[in-house]
């Protein structure tokens, strides 16, 4: 049985990943999904300095503390930038990765170079969508009571982790196991980006026709994609 640690996105946290938790778990996986630094249920502790570095170092922390090894990374949207972090901080604790819709930046880069985002809401400390825009275009995809779901969830995210260049030294220059899963709805980070990602990882090229969010939209598919070697 696999270990997985699934990494959440921009304005999310680990509760995103409560259906494919489920489905990993199901099958007898080990599985963590935690809310990374400034989000979600920890967004009441947001503060300067949190940063993509510093979330990737939390999960590197979390490999350690927990022992473990030959792990699979899961990143989706913006938690492809910290999957690569933390696999560089912890090489010798991962196993494989896989990026979901997920945003996979070359040391230097940072969102802006990659997605045109629209984001309503700003402060010192985060930044993100009003709700309104989040219901409108953000979510747009979801529908019923699994859009209240998540419209109740999202929050702001920690503006230097959205804003910044990303730091990854030694990410690109190394040998991965790694797969990557397009979703053929999504406008962003779009498939010339994921593209690019697995040309450079020479990883294994994965589809899903949904939107963004395929942990929400088709969890058994895309927990069916994760846990395929």
């Amino acid at each position: 049985m696999a270990t997985f640690v699934l990494i959440h996105g921009a304005y999310q946290g680990g509760w995103i990943w409560q259906h494919v938790s489920a489905r990993l778990a199901a099958g007898g996986h080990k599985v963590f999904a935690p809310s990374l630094d400034g989000c979600a249920e920890r967004s009441h502790a947001v503060r300067p300095g949190i940063t993509t570095e510093t979330q990737g170092a939390e999960i590197a922390d979390l490999l350690f503390y927990e022992d473990l090894h030959d792990a699979v990374l899961v990143g989706t949207s913006s938690g492809g930038m910290v999957l690569c972090k933390a696999a560089e901080l912890a090489r010798d604790r991962i196993g494989r990765l896989v990026f979901a819709d997920a945003l996979a930046l070359f040391d230097g880069e940072c969102i802006g170079d990659i997605v045109n985002r629209v984001n309503r809401v700003s402060s010192d400390l985060t930044t993100g969508p009003s709700r309104e825009d989040a219901a409108g275009r953000m979510f747009a995809s979801l529908e019923g009571d699994l859009k209240e779901w998540t419209l109740a969830r999202y929050t702001q995210h920690p503006i230097a982790a959205m804003n910044d260049r990303v730091k990854l030294p030694n990410f690109w220059q190394q040998t991965w196991n790694a797969s990557v899963i397009w979703c053929k709805r999504a406008p962003n980070p779009g498939e010339a980006h994921q593209r690019r990602c697995a040309q450079k990882l020479g990883a294994k090229w994965l589809e899903l026709d949904t939107g963004h969010y395929p942990m929400l939209t088709t969890p058994n598919e895309l927990a069916q994609l994760i846990m395929a070697p």
